[in-house]
């Protein structure tokens, strides 16, 4: 009181619940709305008309008479000369007494001896009720009735005998049952007490609710939360926040603060991939495999899955690559129209016809790189496109060939044109692309790509994708179609000076540099490229080489074919180059 303790919400314990002397009105604004657990009280029949009974006459030498007399009237019932307190006058009547010795309506603690003293007697009840064979202990026998004795103990087990029945004992004392666990422990019984003003002003002990053990688990407990007054500095009937720090909600955790009572801690947010469902919860839960926490790390939900699909990305993709491949078409279209012209001719038109299926279908292999990957999508991703365009090089290469042979024959009768006639260009061709099916072939029987999930890279993802398979055979179609290109390149860039109205050399010098330059940055990019975006750089990298293919061999011939047609005739092919006799005329190729 002297430290002015206001406003504090009290929980007492059983000890102190039903304490009298703090009842007085003094004590209401420092102890009002206390809540507890007190012993539950009963009623005892005819204590009240025994207790006025109780007198010093009636009980001479009972020192219990003379202590309460002692606190009650200030005097001795049994004068002596050591007692500091004066003789009684023996007309002291308890009946005019209104102490809390005579408040026999509703006991606590007498109740509770009142019960222990029943369950003493129903125990010796059962004691002697007991017949010789038909007893609890060793060899069916019973307690020796007339000698009743604590200490007397069963001689195998060594429980006492009248514990023995005490533990045993069941009954009944105003409806509440009596009875005792295989600990020896009572079923408990509580009210639960709350401290409110009175009429008076005086604090009154009033019962909101109990316990009750004897009833199903969850059940025991009961209570009239209208009825609790709580110490609350505004309003009596709601209950008081008293906390350190807030209730940590779902998809938090609770984190103690170093130094600081229990009751005071900070709330973590869940780290990515754990959840919460729970308010105050001390850790976080990790999601199954394939499963994720949500932005509120509350619940655990699937995993997106990502791969190349028809969205922005992908349906660009796949617009360049029906572009690229209808405007191969095309030009195969003017070319086969156009198939009897010197410009067709002259730049061996089979050879033509099959660069431009190459194309074709290297256009369309990018296609395959768009939507879900499956097994056969990711075997004919990396085969297709390496034996297209290595049948692709392997034309160029014959073409470069013949055109660096033609040339070169500067002697009349010279034989060499005879290596590389129309059977011996097929054959090249043939078993260029011969090498590139067998590496692929052996890939696919051998470790063939295959689709995969990866959850490594990002963890809230999973990434579809295609496993290689072997990562040697992968290196090594890329590292023969490298050889071919730059075998085409050397052979290109010695045939540069050959005449300039009919020097395709440097076209195809051009086109090979593209393409290396293409597939020389598609290297890194691939290897740091994410999920999604490795398929992306790969798709871009066949269209992006088949572009500079295309643009590079044939865009100068159609612009000749299509804008220039005067152009278009053997004597403007031949050019100054047409009087030398020594020479190999260009039709001479084909």
């Amino acid at each position: 009181m002297t430290q002015n303790i206001t406003g504090i919400q009290w929980v007492a314990s059983e000890a102190w619940i039903t304490a009298s002397v703090f009842t007085k009105s003094g004590f209401y604004p420092y102890l009002g709305g206390t809540i507890g657990f007190g012993i539950k009280k009963g009623y005892i029949a005819q204590l009240g008309d025994y207790l006025l009974t109780v007198n010093p006459q009636k009980y001479p030498n009972n020192t219990l008479v003379q202590e309460l007399w002692e606190a009650l009237y200030g005097c001795n019932p049994f004068p002596s000369s050591s007692s500091q307190f004066a003789p009684c006058s023996r007309k002291e009547a308890l009946l005019e007494q209104h102490s809390a010795y005579m408040n026999t309506s509703s006991p606590r603690v007498a109740y509770n001896v009142y019960k222990a003293v029943y369950a003493i007697a129903n125990s010796l009840h059962n004691l002697l009720l007991c017949q010789p064979g038909n007893g609890p202990f060793e060899n069916n026998s019973c307690a020796q009735s007339d000698k009743i004795l604590p200490w007397q103990v069963k001689s195998s087990s060594h429980y006492f005998m009248l514990q023995h029945y005490i533990q045993d004992v069941k009954f009944k004392i105003a409806g509440e049952m009596v009875n005792f666990d295989l600990q020896g422990d009572s079923v408990p019984y509580y009210d639960i007490i709350n401290w409110q003003r009175g009429t008076s002003g005086n604090i009154e002990f009033v019962n909101v609710g109990l316990f009750d053990g004897t009833k199903p688990a969850g059940e025991e407990l009961v209570i009239q939360e209208d009825r609790i007054i709580w110490m609350s500095p505004y309003v009596f009937t709601q209950v008081p926040v008293s906390l350190c720090s807030p209730s940590c909600p779902p998809g938090s955790r609770k984190a103690v603060r170093r130094g600081e009572p229990v009751c005071c801690f900070d709330c973590l947010l869940c780290d990515s991939g754990k959840i919460s469902n729970q308010t105050n919860s001390i850790e976080c839960q990790f999601c199954p495999e394939n499963f994720w926490s949500n932005h509120d790390r509350t619940a655990c939900i699937p995993k997106q899955v990502e791969f190349l699909t028809y969205d922005s990305l992908g349906i660009s993709l796949t617009v360049i690559s029906v572009m690229g491949a209808c405007l191969t078409i095309g030009v195969f279209a003017v070319f086969f129209h156009h198939r009897n012209t010197a410009v067709v001719r002259v730049n061996n038109s089979e050879l033509s016809f099959f660069i431009l299926f190459a194309l074709t279908m290297c256009f369309l292999c990018s296609l395959v790189f768009v939507g879900e990957p499956t097994s056969w999508s990711c075997m004919l991703r990396h085969t297709a496109f390496s034996i297209t365009f290595s049948l692709c090089i392997s034309c160029i290469l014959g073409k470069t060939l013949v055109v660096l042979a033609a040339f070169t024959a500067t002697r009349p009768g010279d034989n060499i044109m005879k290596w590389f006639g129309p059977k011996q260009q097929r054959a090249i061709i043939f078993n260029c692309t011969l090498v590139q099916v067998v590496i692929c072939a052996a890939w696919l029987i051998d470790a063939p790509p295959y689709p995969s999930r990866n959850t490594k890279y990002e963890r809230s993802k999973i990434i579809l994708e295609c496993s290689v398979g072997s990562s040697l055979a992968f290196w090594l179609v890329l590292a023969y179609i490298g050889l071919q290109a730059c075998l085409c390149f050397i052979l290109a860039f010695l045939a540069r000076k050959l005449p300039g109205n009919f020097n395709e050399a440097k076209f195809i010098t051009f086109s090979m540099l593209i393409f290396s330059a293409v597939w020389l940055a598609f290297i890194p990019a691939y290897i740091s490229s994410p999920g999604k975006y490795a398929d992306a750089v790969e798709s871009f990298a066949i269209l992006a080489s088949s572009f500079g293919l295309l643009f590079c061999l044939f865009a100068p011939k159609c612009y000749i074919i299509l804008l220039k047609p005067e152009k278009n005739t053997k004597q403007h092919l031949l050019g100054k180059e047409k009087n030398k006799n020594q020479q190999t005329s260009p039709e001479d190729i084909t």
